[in-house]
Protein backbone atom coordinates (compact mmCIF):
# COMPACT_ATOMS: atom_id res chain seq x y z
CA UNK A 1 0.00 0.00 0.00
CA UNK A 2 1.00 3.56 -0.87
CA UNK A 3 1.06 5.59 2.25
CA UNK A 4 1.21 9.37 1.37
CA UNK A 5 3.37 11.59 3.90
CA UNK A 6 3.34 14.87 4.87
CA UNK A 7 5.87 17.56 6.00
CA UNK A 8 5.70 18.34 9.71
CA UNK A 9 7.00 21.96 10.57
CA UNK A 10 10.27 20.77 12.19
CA UNK A 11 11.15 19.26 8.18
CA UNK A 12 11.05 15.62 9.06
CA UNK A 13 8.22 13.66 6.79
CA UNK A 14 4.72 11.94 8.87
CA UNK A 15 2.66 9.10 7.53
CA UNK A 16 -0.91 10.64 7.11
CA UNK A 17 -3.83 8.60 9.00
CA UNK A 18 -6.36 9.76 6.72
CA UNK A 19 -7.17 6.72 5.36
CA UNK A 20 -7.64 3.18 7.26
CA UNK A 21 -5.04 0.28 7.15
CA UNK A 22 -5.96 -2.48 5.18
CA UNK A 23 -5.38 -5.97 5.87
CA UNK A 24 -3.08 -7.88 4.17
CA UNK A 25 -2.71 -11.63 3.28
CA UNK A 26 0.31 -13.90 2.25
CA UNK A 27 -0.05 -16.33 -0.74
CA UNK A 28 2.67 -18.56 -1.18
CA UNK A 29 3.56 -18.14 -4.77
CA UNK A 30 2.07 -14.83 -5.38
CA UNK A 31 3.32 -12.82 -2.38
CA UNK A 32 1.63 -10.21 -0.52
CA UNK A 33 -1.81 -9.08 -1.29
CA UNK A 34 -4.08 -6.22 0.36
CA UNK A 35 -7.53 -7.30 0.71
CA UNK A 36 -10.21 -4.76 -0.63
CA UNK A 37 -12.55 -3.48 1.43
CA UNK A 38 -15.24 -5.75 2.66
CA UNK A 39 -18.66 -4.32 0.57
CA UNK A 40 -15.72 -5.45 -2.62
CA UNK A 41 -14.70 -8.46 -1.31
CA UNK A 42 -18.60 -9.39 -1.01
CA UNK A 43 -19.30 -8.75 -4.68
CA UNK A 44 -15.91 -10.96 -5.37
CA UNK A 45 -17.43 -13.80 -3.37
CA UNK A 46 -20.77 -13.97 -4.98
CA UNK A 47 -19.45 -13.76 -8.44
CA UNK A 48 -17.04 -16.64 -7.40
CA UNK A 49 -19.75 -18.48 -6.01
CA UNK A 50 -22.02 -17.83 -9.00
CA UNK A 51 -19.02 -19.21 -10.93
CA UNK A 52 -18.59 -22.16 -8.80
CA UNK A 53 -22.39 -23.48 -8.71
CA UNK A 54 -22.55 -22.59 -12.59
CA UNK A 55 -24.88 -19.91 -12.54
CA UNK A 56 -22.63 -18.07 -14.75
CA UNK A 57 -20.13 -19.70 -16.82
CA UNK A 58 -16.79 -19.36 -14.90
CA UNK A 59 -14.81 -17.67 -17.39
CA UNK A 60 -17.88 -14.16 -17.27
CA UNK A 61 -17.13 -14.31 -14.00
CA UNK A 62 -13.35 -14.48 -14.00
CA UNK A 63 -13.87 -11.59 -16.76
CA UNK A 64 -16.75 -9.39 -15.06
CA UNK A 65 -14.41 -9.77 -11.86
CA UNK A 66 -10.93 -8.79 -13.73
CA UNK A 67 -12.95 -5.93 -15.61
CA UNK A 68 -14.57 -4.62 -11.99
CA UNK A 69 -11.13 -4.99 -10.74
CA UNK A 70 -9.57 -2.91 -13.01
CA UNK A 71 -12.04 -0.25 -12.83
CA UNK A 72 -11.85 0.23 -9.29
CA UNK A 73 -7.85 0.88 -9.90
CA UNK A 74 -8.32 3.87 -11.98
CA UNK A 75 -8.78 5.54 -9.10
CA UNK A 76 -5.76 5.12 -7.39
CA UNK A 77 -3.39 8.11 -7.18
CA UNK A 78 -0.04 6.04 -7.32
CA UNK A 79 -1.16 4.83 -10.85
CA UNK A 80 -2.78 8.28 -11.43
CA UNK A 81 0.93 9.27 -11.13
CA UNK A 82 2.88 7.04 -13.06
CA UNK A 83 -0.01 7.88 -16.06
CA UNK A 84 1.09 11.46 -15.82
CA UNK A 85 4.79 10.45 -16.05
CA UNK A 86 3.78 8.07 -18.89
CA UNK A 87 2.44 10.93 -20.70
CA UNK A 88 5.04 13.58 -20.02
CA UNK A 89 7.79 11.14 -21.50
Amino acid sequence: MVQRTGTASNGRTRARADKPQRPHVSVPVIGTLTLPPPDRLVFYAVLGALGALEIIEWPIALVVGVGHYLTEQRLSPALQEAGQAAESA
